[in-house]
């Protein structure tokens, strides 16, 4: 493999070539640190979007008189989408900021500490007021987690590129994504003995209604997610010294620039180049259409479990588990993979692998529809297992490859800013497809059964945007594993 010239990422003239060939060295250890927060962000989320989409059905469902699910699944989505809206500005705003403060603590650390702290105090009292049948205390709530995980997601991401060189990154990455869906699976654990349908009742709502279900079944998940996220931000403050690491990190951090995966050099003084405006804008839309298809299917998957299967809540996080142990082997090979073939084509199969998983489930969920039984609950369809773990296995080689693109086309000073730009693509997706997919569902003859047929169009055009992507280097050293 021959290595690239240093002069088209050129930081000092004076380095020599032979020292550009020394081999990467990823630190493990610390990389899984940080990866604890990703782990809290993850282990919020994967609760959030398990319990919260069931329990706005039903408040809506009981302050509008609807004798339907279908019929509130707008207002479903639209409450849903509320957090990708604050996300959408709040997120850039926050990695800017982050980019430019300076603490003893760090530049992310602050706004990593006060959000978790703030999410793990309010994080609980969801389920209390779902429980007394307060919908505005239960929307309000919802607001306050939204506005603090969003104040810390941001530089949460940020701090791995802050001290990773860039040609490390995707294997970084998915050492970062395996400790969020750690966090992201225990939630789903939890969840198979505390089921929002036992709590529920299987005759109906009536359960709720009579307010004789037991608050605990709801209760719990929420209190250990709010334990564990409290847990990995200690973990983080005692053992990541952010300032002495940037220090550390400095030499090989501008050796990463001078070998980054990108044509034109980055230049903190200039405008981006017009080829690497063109990269960036690409990742962004390719970006935006898959994640309008996974969020869009994650949305509503519990509401689908429930209300068009006929399943216990509790099988669809199983089905979750499989898809996060999909996804973590995708993650342990999807940095070596890029390493091989390039970043690019292992984003564009991942992106073919999860347009499969679509069409295997839209096919066979058409062969096979569901019937609601005469009573109690229907098994849920072996066949969705074996469609998330392909999803989960594509999707990650998406996601741990285009953050790394991304901010392979700035400089260290702007890492915060360019995430805010990674993220503000995925919320605005993010924020629409929750509402368009609740709005489809009030047309006729649209239902729940048509979610794989939206996803794989959504897929299927992020997957031509993509393949337009230039302005990568043919030949890039790949880094050695080694733990230091």
């Amino acid at each position: 493999m021959e290595t690239p010239s240093p002069s088209a990422n050129n930081l000092n003239p004076s380095t020599s070539l032979s020292e550009d060939n020394k081999p990467f060295v990823l630190n493990y250890k610390r990389t899984f640190l940080i990866g604890f927060a990703f782990f809290g962000i993850l282990l919020l989320w994967q609760v959030y979007d398990s319990w919260c989409p069931n329990f706005l059905t039903e408040l809506f469902k009981e302050a509008l008189g609807a004798s339907e699910e279908r019929d509130v699944q707008y207002l479903v989505g639209i409450m849903m989408a509320m957090d990708n809206v604050a996300a959408l500005i709040m997120m850039p705003i926050f990695g800017n900021l982050s980019d430019k403060t300076h603490t003893k603590l760090g530049k992310r650390m602050p706004y990593i500490l006060v959000g978790t702290f703030v999410c793990a105090v309010a994080f609980p009292f969801i389920p209390v007021l779902f429980h007394y049948h307060n919908l505005i205390g239960t929307l309000a709530i919802m607001a306050v987690v939204v506005f603090f995980a969003m104040m810390y997601r941001n530089p949460a991401v940020a701090l791995m590129p802050d001290i990773t060189p860039k040609p490390l990154r995707s294997k970084a990455n998915g050492i970062i994504n395996i400790m969020g869906y750690l966090g992201g699976a225990f939630a789903a654990v939890v969840g198979i003995f505390f089921q929002v349908t036992k709590y529920l009742g299987d005759s109906g709502d009536e359960y709720w209604v009579n307010r004789t279900a037991n608050i605990w079944t709801i209760e719990i998940p929420f209190l250990v997610a709010s334990g564990l996220m409290v847990i990995s931000a200690v973990v983080l403050i005692f053992t990541i010294k952010e300032n002495k690491l940037e220090e550390e990190m400095k030499p090989e951090m501008e050796r990463g620039e001078r070998l980054a995966a990108i044509e034109d050099k980055i230049d903190d003084d200039k405008p981006m180049t017009k080829a690497n405006k063109t990269m960036l804008f690409l990742i962004l839309g390719a970006e935006f259409f898959w994640f309008m298809a996974d969020n869009g299917i994650g949305t509503f998957m519990s509401n689908y479990a429930v209300y068009h299967l006929y399943a216990n809540s509790g099988a669809n996080l199983i089905n979750t588990i499989v898809g996060g142990v999909g996804s973590v082997i995708g993650f342990v090979v999807g940095g070596w993979l890029a390493g091989k073939i390039g970043r690019k084509k292992t984003v564009l199969g991942g992106l073919a692998l999860a347009g499969l998983a679509y069409l295997i489930w839209l096919i066979v969920s058409y062969a096979f529809p569901a019937v609601k039984p005469a009573t109690g609950k229907n098994p849920f369809p072996f066949y969705l297992y074996i469609v998330w773990g392909i999803k989960g296995f594509g999707m990650s080689l998406v996601h741990i490859n285009s953050f790394p693109m991304v901010v392979e086309l700035c400089s260290a000073k702007k890492v915060g800013k360019f995430t805010g730009y990674y993220y503000a693509s995925s919320m605005a997706a993010q924020t629409i497809t929750p509402c368009l997919l609740g709005l489809l569902m009030l047309i006729p003859n649209f239902g729940f059964d048509l979610l794989p047929a939206y996803a794989l169009i959504c897929i299927g055009i992020s997957l031509a945007i993509f393949c337009f992507i230039k302005n990568i280097k043919k030949d890039i050293p790949e880094a050695k594993k080694a733990l230091k």
